[in-house]
């Protein structure tokens, strides 16, 4: 062999021993990327107290996982070994897992949830271990029992018809529209994915009924659960106020309780909501419900947007600048002029309008 060929083959016997190590770090790092399941956070969080009994349960994860692994085998809550019925979902941009109880769970009460090695990723890895944490729920407060919103409590807005914005508003939370399509969700300027679509006026995603599985089923149960919320609602009895301020509430200051009234409601200024952090009101409102240009809904003494809750038969206004506290449930449409804002969620059986407003989601 002449010195010339020897050189040729020591060097490619050179680029051999370099490549072949190579190749196996190449490997490892696929290996890496097809890490089990690893939930990264937790609501409520281990150990929790105060606890909503009317909240959702969820984990997140910190990467996707198979949607079809994700139900009520997998992700269970338990009180003292009897496991808790509920609807278990999976919403897919957040990453997270959520288990809705089908009732309230009781006050003072200690739970723990828990996910099952059956949760798998996309490859089809499973958890390493079962994940559980345990939190204890509020102490009860002054007034009705909480209403259930189950999946409905995912969504910052939801409505069945349409949803519409005159930019910019700002949204904190998801928006969910079915059974109308996503041509019918306008000025949003979103940018469409599989399953979701993302716009710079929402923090959160937008979700349509025709957009992709799991999506479109879980927008319809939550539909439902948000119709069966109402129904809850508006079939309170004996309430501890009837007809207050003959349906002008402005300037009054509201406790804890039930309230009805046989007609239309206004706010013609500013009216306080007073009451502990673990107190309740519902407001059954047969006609329309309005509050003025300017004017706010001021909670004090520790009450919480999250357990109040409007149940209006008619239209839901709020004009311009005004602010607003609670879910609001609405058999018919709701609209957020000029400047209005909420802390709290709007969901109607009709449709959503909002002409520059700010929606903040409450956490349940």
């Amino acid at each position: 062999m002449n010195k010339g060929k020897r050189s040729k083959l020591f060097l490619a016997l050179l680029l051999a021993i370099i490549t072949i190590p190579m190749v196996f770090i190449g490997c490892d790092s696929a290996i890496s990327s097809q890490s089990a399941p690893e939930v990264r956070s937790t609501f409520p969080t281990d150990a929790a107290t105060g606890a909503n009994i009317n909240g959702t349960i969820t984990a997140t994860f910190a990467e996707s996982v198979d949607p079809t692994t994700i139900n009520d085998a997998t992700f269970t809550v338990s009180n003292g070994g009897t496991e808790i019925a509920g609807i278990v979902t999976y919403d897919g941009p957040n990453k997270k897992a959520i288990f809705a109880p089908s009732a309230n769970l009781g006050y003072s009460t200690a739970y723990t949830a828990e996910l099952s090695t059956g949760v798998k990723n996309l490859e089809n890895k499973p958890m390493s271990q079962a994940n559980a944490w345990t939190f204890t729920t509020a102490s009860a407060g002054v007034g009705p029992a909480p209403v259930n919103l189950r999946t409905a409590a995912n969504y910052a807005i939801l409505a069945k018809t349409a949803i519409s914005t005159v930019p910019s508003s700002a949204i904190k939370g998801d928006v969910g529209l079915s059974p109308a399509a996503m041509t019918y969700m306008t000025g949003f300027s979103h940018t469409a994915a599989t399953g979701y679509a993302t716009s710079a006026q929402v923090t959160g995603f937008l979700y349509a009924a025709d957009m992709a599985s799991p999506t479109s089923t879980n927008l319809t149960t939550a539909v439902e659960d948000m119709m069966s919320a109402y129904s809850d609602a508006a079939g309170r009895i004996t309430p501890d106020f009837l007809d207050l301020g003959a349906g002008e509430i402005g300037s009054l200051t509201l406790a804890p309780g039930l309230y009805n009234w046989t007609s239309s409601v206004t706010v013609g200024s500013d009216v306080t909501i007073s009451g502990g952090a673990n107190d309740t009101w519902i407001f059954q409102v047969t006609g329309d419900l309005s509050i003025g240009s300017g004017f706010d809904v001021i909670l004090s003494g520790g009450a919480l947007a999250k357990n109040i809750v409007w149940q209006v038969s008619g239209t839901v206004a709020m004009e311009a600048g005004a602010h607003f506290e609670g879910i609001v449930l609405s058999q018919t449409a709701i609209t957020l002029n000029t400047g209005a804002s909420i802390n709290g969620r709007l969901l109607a059986q009709t449709q959503v309008v909002l002409d520059q407003a700010t929606v903040t989601n409450p956490t349940m």
